[in-house]
């Protein structure tokens, strides 16, 4: 049968009732990590009650970016054993129940290891509902429409986390800076996800795969291999590995970036006529990347269709670097919310690509572990990254040699890119197109 999507474009798939009510189920998941994250960045980083080095930004990041680094290898085999539905349903309710924890924490005053052990549970379980939600996508709409869907799901759905991370900038002005008052704060992430569990219990049984287990009977060792055999299915798949070394690439850059914008916005930039400092103007940073976000999501498909993949991803690392030189290399507070709104505009295009290369050219059967793994690797690329920035970076932020650094490293993603795309492999594995039920 012939998805709506595919004939009426965007207005076709949002007309299909299991599309949308997949896309809601990641909007009220997604609005919730939005709130989640900012609330958690103002209690730790523009707290007056704490105060937060570099190092410390850094180890806040590994908190909330390292938790599928540690889960993802066994979440892949999961999601490709396990029915996605009842999946989604319970880490939803589990991941409700980690906020709630970490909010108690926060009005506690508690931090360092016991807050950071707490956002790793959370952000962690976080990260399997993502997995779970991308390796459903082609089971709601047809192959043909996969990249158009992809773009509509994560585009959106990266925009309702930015929402989400200013509704909690407007709540923090209402309760309050401190720790009671980012507590009270952070507890609406609780929502996003006990709305995401009651849409996802609303799908059919099965209906979101897999549709073949190629997994051993033994659920231990099925766990324990979701890693091996995520790495062996994205590597028979050029497009996937070219893919991940452009993403990657943009992710250390990224991760670079943020480290050198939270200082500068904390301890070197100062308000401006309507561009303002501190965590307003982290406000603004994430508000100019939702819009390059929104604006990304518009136009990938085309380019894909226009002028192809490999150039669409070339031409998404070179304008990177371009706007990391020419915008943020001066280090101005105008000139840095437009290189935000680039760099976060480019590498979403960049996750666009790859995003649809996993669904259309990996089996359904090991494309939740392919996913596992794409997170996996993405958020230690950032962490690693952030890391080794912050022993070098000023406290001010003002490090010109780090943000140079960052745009070496797209070029490097760009030349990575062509090479691995030329490897050749003996033998591509099939995509199984999932039948719609």
């Amino acid at each position: 049968m012939r998805v709506a999507g595919e004939r009426g474009g965007v207005r076709g798939l949002v007309r299909d009732p299991l599309f949308r009510r997949l896309l809601f189920t990641r909007f009220a998941a997604q609005w919730g990590d939005g709130v989640f994250r900012a609330g958690l960045a103002g209690a730790v980083l523009f707290n007056p009650e704490r105060a937060a080095d570099p190092l410390a930004i850094a180890e806040g990041f590994a908190a909330l970016l390292l938790p599928y680094s540690l889960v993802g290898p066994f979440a892949g085999a999961l999601l490709d054993r396990w029915d996605r539905r009842r999946v989604l349903v319970f880490a939803n309710l589990v991941r409700a129940v980690a906020i709630v924890a970490s909010v108690v924490a926060v009005g506690a005053g508690v931090g360092g290891i016991g807050l950071f052990s707490l956002a790793l549970l959370a952000e962690g379980i976080s990260r399997f509902i993502g997995s779970g939600l991308s390796a459903a996508l082609p089971h709601v709409v047809e192959p043909q429409a996969v990249v158009s869907a992809n773009a509509v799901a994560a585009t959106l759905g990266s925009a309702i986390a930015v929402v989400g991370g200013g509704c909690a900038i407007g709540l923090r002005a209402v309760f309050g800076s401190g720790d009671i008052g980012s507590a009270e704060t952070t507890a609406f992430a609780a929502v996003g996800a006990l709305v995401s569990a009651a849409l996802a219990h609303r799908f059919a049984k099965g209906i979101l795969g897999p549709t073949v287990v190629d997994e051993p009977t033994n659920p231990v060792v099925a766990v324990a291999r979701g890693l091996a055999d995520g790495a062996r299915h994205a590597w028979r798949a050029p497009s996937v590995t070219a893919g991940f070394v452009a993403l990657f690439a943009h992710r250390a850059a990224y991760g670079i970036s943020l480290l050198l914008s939270v200082l500068l916005m904390r301890n070197y930039f100062t308000d401006d006529g309507v561009f303002r400092a501190g965590l307003p103007g982290l406000g603004q940073l994430v508000a100019c990347a939702g819009a390059g976000i929104l604006v990304a999501g518009l136009v990938t498909a085309r380019l894909i269709r226009s002028i192809g993949r490999v150039r669409t991803v070339l031409g998404a690392l070179l304008l990177a670097a371009i706007a990391q030189a020419a915008l943020g290399l001066p280090m101005l507070l105008p000139l840095a919310l437009i290189a935000s709104f680039l760099v976060m505009g480019t590498g979403q295009v960049l996750k666009l690509c790859v995003d649809s290369s996993v669904q259309l050219d990996v089996a359904d059967e090991a494309r939740g572990r392919v996913f596992a793994l794409y997170d996996t690797l993405f958020n230690i690329t950032q962490v690693v990254a952030v890391a080794i920035a912050a022993v070098f970076v000023k406290d001010n932020g003002y490090s010109p040699e780090l943000m140079v650094g960052a745009t070496a490293l797209y070029l490097l993603g760009g030349a990575g890119y062509l090479l691995a795309r030329r490897r050749r492999v003996d033998s591509l594995p099939q995509t199984v197109a999932p039948k719609r039920g």
